[in-house]
């Protein structure tokens, strides 16, 4: 980072510290006092930072770790601590985010910090497309929480799946019953839900959509007499909702046995009242 050619930046750029090889973060490349002021300005404007690996040591050395929580290569963590006392190095995940500065904490996590910025700039939809054409997990962030339901959900290879989810995702604000997601990806809707639960151990209809960026989600309403899905019985003088007469995952054969539906109808009321 001497002798750079700095391009004029705005607030949605997008500047990337790579990690290098040192062995310690005090033997890292020099790094020009100009550099580090357009590091800080190109935060202070709006824009964002990210760094791979060792590379956090340059967000150090430009005062942006300063009460901001970050990471970086197990082997440094200590280090980097040390030499800038006011970061918050947060250890056994895979990258941090923390006030647009963003920090990896090895070369292949920066994969996944990639992949958690194309989620947040275009949505977690087309960043389990570009997972998928790497042929990489979309993996969990340590203990960190996760940027979007539909993300945690990915860390399959099913592309019959992976198809359903984009439709979830990209249609969050309909509905979708599971005879229009079984449609879109041409398969029954016996074997949508059998790959789905396969894949990511859901109903089809238990996957959450995020809002697209931009909008929010109307808040949920509780169901009404008549528009439910249980209907309303009555117990004892007050409302209930009734189990279904056909309890849901039941197969014909078992529906057919003797006392079955009875027994789930039971085992319902049991549990609710």
């Amino acid at each position: 980072m001497t002798g750079l050619d700095w391009p004029e930046l705005g607030p949605e750029d997008l500047i990337v510290i790579p990690g290098w090889r040192a062995v310690t973060p005090a033997e890292s490349p020099a790094i020009t006092d100009a550099s580090l002021k357009i590091l800080r300005d190109h935060h202070t404007k709006g824009g964002t930072v990210a760094s791979v690996c060792a590379g956090a040591e340059a967000l150090g050395r430009a005062g942006l770790l300063t009460g901001r929580r970050c990471t970086t290569h197990h082997d440094v963590q200590d280090e980097l601590a040390l030499r800038h006392p006011g970061a918050v190095v947060v250890r056994d995940v895979l990258f941090t985010a923390d006030d647009r500065v963003i920090a990896s904490a090895g070369i292949a996590g920066g994969i996944d910090l990639a992949l958690h910025l194309v989620a947040g700039r275009h949505g977690p939809a087309v960043a389990a497309r570009v997972a998928r054409d790497m042929v990489i997990y979309a993996r969990r962030n340590g203990h960190e929480p996760q940027s979007s339901a539909v993300f945690r959900h990915r860390s399959h290879l099913d592309e019959t799946v992976h198809r359903v989810q984009d439709v979830i995702d990209t249609r969050f604000d309909q509905r979708l019953p599971l005879p229009s997601l079984a449609s879109a990806v041409g398969v029954s809707e016996r074997t949508l839900t059998r790959l789905f639960n396969h894949a990511t151990g859901l109903n089809p209809a238990a996957l959450p959509a995020d809002p697209a960026p931009g909008t929010r989600r109307a808040p949920h309403q509780p169901r009404r007499h008549g528009r439910g899905r249980r209907p309303l019985g009555r117990l004892r003088g007050r409302a209930y909702a009734a189990p279904p007469a056909r309890p849901r995952g039941l197969t014909t054969a078992q529906q057919s046995r003797p006392g079955s539906v009875r027994a789930q109808q039971r085992a319902f009321l049991t549990k609710h009242y």
